[in-house]
């Protein structure tokens, strides 16, 4: 009679505890592939057997070192399409809308991105809007992307 009303509470009791047992192991298999893993080990029949030999481990060779970064002799000639974009920004500049000539100077860095003059130009843009951190900072990115070009150096060193 007590079993009766005890149905929905052992119910969830059993719901319960069938939540909480463990599955019959991960699904994953470790790193080591089918080498790697352990056998199960073997029905004691009474005789001592040897143990089976284990196969080495894998000794992976060191990656090669990665290369230095490379000294750009050149900076990258600029498309027609940032050139375009550069004057525009230039006369933006002119007119005293520093914002606008940055929108075009960024659109020239996205289509030309090293090239040393879009930087130059970038750095002056965000001097004309006093924000000199960031003008240095592209200054010396044009820089680094001026190579051995002397007049785009001095160009680079001026806007600094």
């Amino acid at each position: 009679m007590r079993l009766q009303n005890a149905g929905p509470g052992l119910l969830f009791v059993v719901t319960l505890l069938a939540g909480c047992a463990s599955g019959p192991g991960s699904i994953y298999v470790p790193a080591g592939g089918a080498g790697g893993q352990s056998r199960p080990p073997a029905a004691d029949s009474g005789e001592s057997a040897a143990p089976a030999p284990q196969p080495e481990p894998r000794v992976s060779e060191p990656a090669a070192p990665e290369p230095a970064p490379r000294y750009q002799d050149e900076s990258e000639a600029l498309s027609p399409a940032a050139r375009s974009l550069i004057r525009k920004a230039d006369a933006l500049l002119r007119a005293g809308d520093p914002q606008g000539a940055i929108s075009q100077l960024e659109r020239a860095q996205r289509i030309s991105p090293r090239s040393a003059e879009v930087y130059f130009h970038l750095a002056q843009a965000y001097a004309g809007m006093q924000r000199y951190g960031a003008g240095e900072q592209f200054a010396r990115k044009g820089l680094s992307l001026a190579g051995n070009d002397s007049g785009l150096q001095k160009q680079g060193w001026r806007v600094l």
